[in-house]
């Protein structure tokens, strides 16, 4: 609670001042510290300002102002003591409430609220998950977090409140995530911000530690990935760079944990104000700029309607800087014309003087402040080794190397998928065969133990044995992420994007479109060019995401099984054509213009620790499991519910009847078995073709029958818009009731005859099936992050429709000039 929701009469004792510098600083040196009693003596006529009585002595405070200090009421006591809201007058709990009131406020007291801000790549994710023992995953390439992550950590009687912000290289209004982390540090006010800084790369580190500083908030800097500096053999005097800037720095290593606790013991530090080290400094950008920016300062404090918990330093720089978002916050304000007109001749006098725009103007001064910060601190190792990364990249990003490298790797990992992905995959699919099977032998026979076997068995069976390929993949995929091939593979990949109307920075989002569009098409937020970003949201669904991959090892390694690893490769690299060609569309028709430059770091190679691809692999597995027993579950019980009702027709009577006549003929027990499996072959898809699944499948198939699908693809491809494995638990259920309940799913599917006697899936159907599940919608989560990340519900309809579209279009083609030229050789 905060103080200005105290109610005239009301008492209250402080837990905390929020804000900073010096309005901090006076609300303190009144009295209203921790502990402390505050009693509400009266509103003024307007309700603006507040009388209180603190120490003894009678202040009047400005709601605004008010509102920055958190206090705990006597009522918020009541209801944490009894768990519920009472009716009694407050006045009567005051004189018994008192210590404890006192406690309970000295407690909340020791809650920090800690905001994790760094460049990207720097190891702030894997600090917070030491710190927090979160599993948020980390990888060796710049926006790895689109979103901020909330963990809690105790250490010596405290709980910090963490939050990972997304990784930023500064505080401008150029990326959505600049903006983002801006927002939350301003509007959330963190205790602590503990600026994580890269060891190994401090100039540039440093830049935005510089606008922190500008910002006025409580810091501590943790100066991470410490062992890659002394590795390289270069000295830091972190200790005097610290008392020169005022904050205090930790060596950390956060993949080891070393430091942390240090770093945190230096929060607590700063926190209760008893560090040695702090202070606030203001960073001195020379004579001109300073000039400038002590009259647009100055307008702001005298405009009286900027709240107190912002720095008007700050504001005043990015005003100078002409920052978009502040611009517009400070017209917004009443009377922000005197401060406006301030900041335009000003801004005239600095382009006048030093003959560059006011934005180069701080960013050069910024980087002159490091530059004589580091060279009273900072020491490079005099010998220059070619490193590990420079002798890599000789090949990984070499002009003919490079294209191959990455297509060998790429094979490798699909070829590995499949190949490894066998032999567990066997022993699941055995394991789930004798599940079915115990449970057949085991329970009279009824609908339930139907549903049992056939749908939930048959149907999560089907898709669960799939989980090694998914696990295999994602193994790959967090190697390349955390060892810094990720954005080698963007640079490569540069010239190709730029044709596409993309640039480099777009491939990432794209390749982690393999593992799962959603958190692909979230990270397309670090992409600064809002066309780009609407163009990588919109082809994203054409990157084969892992739920499509059981579609691909069930169909491959029926019909492909000698050349599965190539197959899967064509079909990925369909998908990244089709990626290609329609993000030319969009550029050309839907996102003209607008081109910025590829920035994009490239940071050192680092190996992997097997530790973090296990918690990648683990919280896949987890994601795939959940599921497993949610959206599948429910699935494969619905679509067996269609399939088995209704229970009788016409036509199953007189093939009953006809099984009967067979079975009590004279004929030849091995003609007479053949010939009753045969009727119940027909028995069986006569009653599917009945069911009410038949039914639907039938009136949809006519549309897909070009593709060369019948009504059990068109029921399962119906199916799969929930979720891409539905597809295979469709299937699964549709075949249960074949003759052999014992064969595996793909010889079903090898097996399976029409009405004629014609095989349903052949090698060409198989591969006109694939492209289409590869292309046609995507699932429900991956159109809700496209709304969610375009703002409107027209650009996901729009994914809906163009990829059903493509996906049609792209299978008839394939499917019927097949069809033409096999019926020409033949």
């Amino acid at each position: 609670m905060r103080l200005s929701e105290l109610r005239t009469g009301e008492k209250g004792v402080i837990v905390k001042v929020m804000g900073r510098g010096a309005f901090r600083k006076r609300i303190i040196e009144m009295g209203f510290i921790r502990g402390k009693e505050v009693d509400v003596i009266q509103n003024a006529p307007l309700k603006d300002p507040i009388h209180y009585r603190v120490m003894g002595y009678d202040v009047s405070l400005r709601r605004n102002d008010a509102q920055m200090i958190e206090v705990v009421s006597v009522a918020e006591f009541i209801e944490a003591s009894t768990g519920k809201q009472e009716n009694r007058p407050v006045d009567s709990y005051i004189q018994t409430s008192g210590k404890s009131l006192q406690a309970m406020a000295m407690h909340k007291g020791k809650t920090i609220n800690v905001a994790l801000v760094g460049n990207p790549n720097c190891g702030k994710t894997s600090l917070f998950n030491f710190a927090s023992g979160a599993h948020e995953h980390v990888g060796n390439y710049s926006g790895v977090t689109v979103d901020a992550k909330a963990g809690t950590f105790h250490q010596n009687g405290y709980t910090f409140k963490i939050v990972d912000l997304p990784g930023t290289y500064s505080l401008s209004a150029y990326t959505p995530e600049e903006l983002y982390v801006r927002k939350h540090l301003n509007e959330e006010q963190p205790d602590i911000v503990i600026n994580v800084v890269d060891a190994s790369n401090l100039e540039r580190n440093l830049y935005l530690t510089c606008q922190l500083i500008d910002m006025d908030v409580r810091m501590v800097i943790a100066l991470n990935m410490y062992d890659e500096l002394e590795r390289h053999g270069n000295k830091f005097d972190h200790n005097s760079l610290s008392r020169m800037i005022g904050t205090p720095i930790v060596p950390t290593i956060s993949k080891t944990g070393f430091g942390i606790e240090e770093l945190f013991n230096r929060v607590i530090k700063v926190y209760e104000e008893e560090d040695p080290v702090l202070r606030h400094i203001h960073i001195n950008y020379g004579d001109v700029l300073e000039k400038a920016i002590y009259p647009v300062r100055h307008a702001l404090k005298l405009n009286g309607n900027v709240s107190k918990s912002l720095s008007k330093r700050y504001l005043a720089i990015k005003l100078l800087e002409g920052d978009p978002e502040v611009e517009s916050f400070v017209k917004s304000m009443p009377g922000s014309e005197t401060v406006i007109h301030e900041r335009d001749r000003n801004v005239a006098q600095i382009e006048t003087l030093l003959k560059e725009d006011c934005e180069t103007a701080f960013t050069n001064a910024r980087y002159g402040f490091i530059s004589g910060a580091l060279r009273e601190t900072y020491e490079q190792n005099k010998i220059k080794e070619a490193t590990s990364t420079q002798i890599i990249d000789l090949f990984v990003t070499h002009k003919v190397l490079g294209f191959p490298i990455f297509i060998l790797f790429m094979w490798i990992m699909f070829e590995a998928t499949f190949r490894l992905g066998e032999y567990p995959m066997e022993w699941i699919e055995s394991f789930v065969g004798w599940i079915g099977e115990f449970v057949r032998g085991n329970m009279s026979e009824g609908p339930l133990k139907d549903l049992l076997v056939d749908g939930i068995i048959g149907g999560v069976g089907g898709v669960i044995v799939f989980l090694p390929n998914i696990l295999i993949l994602y193994a790959f995929i967090s190697f390349m992420e955390d060892s810094g091939y990720m954005a080698r593979a963007a640079f490569i990949m540069d010239k190709i994007m730029h044709k596409m109307g993309l640039h480099g920075k777009s491939f990432i989002p794209l390749v982690m479109g393999f593992g799962c569009n959603v958190p692909a098409i979230m990270a397309s937020r670090t992409i600064e060019s809002r066309n780009s970003r609407m163009i990588t949201m919109l082809v994203n669904p054409l990157m084969s995401c892992s739920a499509r991959l059981p579609v691909y090892v069930l169909l491959t390694g029926a019909f492909f099984p000698q050349t599965a690893g190539t197959v899967m490769l064509i079909l990925y690299a369909s998908g990244i054509l089709l990626a290609v060609l329609m993000a030319r569309l969009f550029k050309r028709f839907l996102f003209k213009d607008e081109d910025v430059p590829f920035v994009m770091e490239l940071p050192p190679y680092r190996m992997p620790t097997g530790k973090s691809i296990m918690i990648h692999m683990w919280e896949k597995a987890k994601q795939y499991l959940h599921k497993m027993g949610g959206i599948i579950l429910i699935a494969s019980i619905i679509i067996w519910f269609l399939g088995y009702f209704p229970r009788h027709s016409e036509n199953g009577d007189v093939f009953e009847k006809q099984i009967a006549e067979v079975e009590q003929s004279d004929t030849n027990p091995e003609d007479k078995a053949e010939t009753i499996a045969e009727l119940e072959r027909l028995k069986s898809m006569d009653h599917q073709q009945k069911s009410y699944i038949g039914r639907i499948g039938q009136a949809i198939q006519p549309i897909l029958h070009p593709l060369g699908f019948d009504w059990k693809m068109s029921v399962s491809l119906l199916t799969g818009m929930a979720a891409k494995e539905v597809v295979v638990s469709t299937l699964s259920v549709l075949y249960t009731g074949e003759s052999d309940d014992s064969q595996v799913l793909t010889e079903r599917l090898k097996q399976d005859k029409n009405a004629e006697g014609e095989l349903v899936f052949t090698p060409l159907v198989a591969l006109s099936f694939m492209l289409f599940v590869l292309i046609y919608f995507p699932c429900i989560a991956t159109i809700s992050a496209i709304v969610h990340e375009s703002g409107s519900w027209k650009w996901g309809i729009f994914v809906i429709v163009y990829t059903c579209v493509l996906a049609w279009f792209v299978s008839c083609v394939v499917y019927q000039t097949g069809h033409f030229f096999m019926n020409l050789f033949n």
